[in-house]
């Protein structure tokens, strides 16, 4: 009889001080990573607009090698979305996930082109990095990239 009332005992599971541990682990887990991913995602956000925006400024340089002039786009200032810039042999330029492309053409030497986040979700950064064709990449808070 004394062996059935022990069984019992040590089958009784976790007591509510471990339960209470256990989530307050998860919770300071969590506290620290979830704003570590937002950083991350920023970054990769920040990353693509800059890839996006060295992308189209070497299809540019590309075109400027074959015919010894920049395309002239369809307008000045021409914002791609997944468009063709200029005629339809002149570079395509594309934008990935929520980024836009504007290119503006500075006389018949020069471009500026400035990618920017539009994110559908609120979550764009409204941050825009602006490349030219002398090379210089910067946020339109000042630094450079």
């Amino acid at each position: 009889m004394f062996t059935q009332i022990k069984m019992k005992r040590d089958e009784r599971g976790f007591t509510l001080i471990e339960l209470l541990i256990v989530v307050a682990i998860i919770a300071i887990l969590a506290a620290i990573a979830i704003p570590q991913f937002s950083a991350y995602r920023q970054r990769g956000v920040r990353a693509s607009m800059v890839s996006d925006g060295k992308n189209t400024a070497t299809q540019l340089e590309a075109y400027f090698v074959d015919f010894n002039a920049y395309v002239v786009p369809v307008a000045n200032p021409f914002t791609a979305t997944g468009t063709t810039l200029g005629t339809a042999s002149g570079p395509g330029v594309r934008a990935s996930g929520a980024n836009s492309v504007t290119v503006t053409l500075v006389g018949t030497t020069g471009y500026s082109i400035e990618t920017d986040n539009t994110a559908a979700d609120g979550s764009g950064y409204t941050s825009p990095v602006t490349l030219t064709n002398t090379g210089t990449c910067t946020w339109a808070s000042g630094q450079t990239c």
